[in-house]
């Protein structure tokens, strides 16, 4: 075994191992918890090595940084996720490329993206990006919001909407962005009893702070630099 793969394996273990005690914190199932590989800044190398140790999902920030990587051809059984903010113009290879798009923040975007899933002939699986914090350099929708856009979604068959997704401010102590992991999940629950939809997704926490968004209900934790260094 080579050394990048024994590296990455040695790290997606300790990963599942913090999800798993972090889990059990919470009385939940860890092996309900996905670790989505933030892949965007490694080789194809890694990703390989990623799929051996088992890590099924993969994100990517940029629709053509993805098609490089990704559209030749593609590891068994994974699932490609869309993490970065999509621009209208990328709609077209966006949606033919990516199984989950999970920045969909925007009624244009939406527009955008409904067109392509006519195309397709099929729903489009996504996630509604919704900007807790309410930082101005980040994407995602305000939630005052996010109720409309989501019945937007949930009423198109163009969509198959599937939760929700937040970025959390970077900061030293991951305790600091409890609240915001803990208010997205009030938010998919508030919208669960409006809308009548599963939103069964959750994706919040990267590698600084995904122990404390599994203890607050993540489904879906997006991790790069523990998997695969700096």
């Amino acid at each position: 075994m080579q050394t990048v793969e024994v590296s990455v394996a040695d790290r997606v273990r300790a990963v599942r191992e913090a999800i798993a005690t972090a889990a059990e914190r919470a009385d939940r199932d860890p092996t309900a918890i996905a670790v989505v590989a933030v892949s965007k800044s490694v080789g194809r190398d890694a990703v390989d090595a990623a799929h051996t140790a088992g890590i099924r999902h993969f994100g990517e920030n940029r629709v053509a940084d993805a098609e490089r990587k990704f559209a030749g051809s593609r590891p068994s059984n994974t699932t490609l996720h869309l993490i970065g903010q999509l621009q209208s113009n990328k709609a077209r290879p966006a949606a033919h490329l990516f199984d989950l798009i999970e920045s969909v923040d925007r009624a244009s975007l939406i527009d955008a993206l409904e067109k392509e899933a006519d195309r397709l002939g099929r729903p489009i699986p996504v996630l509604l990006q919704v900007n807790v914090a309410g930082e101005s350099q980040k994407a995602g929708c305000d939630p005052q919001a996010a109720s409309g856009l989501a019945s937007r979604l949930g009423a198109s068959p163009a969509f198959a909407l599937r939760g929700l997704m937040t970025i959390a401010p970077l900061v030293e102590d991951a305790e600091a962005v409890r609240p915001v992991f803990r208010a997205l999940r009030e938010l998919r629950d508030r919208l669960r009893h409006d809308t009548s939809l599963p939103l069964d997704i959750l994706s919040m926490g990267m590698t600084n702070d995904f122990v404390v968004a599994v203890e607050e209900g993540a489904t879906h934790v997006r991790v790069g630099r523990a998997l695969f260094g700096s």
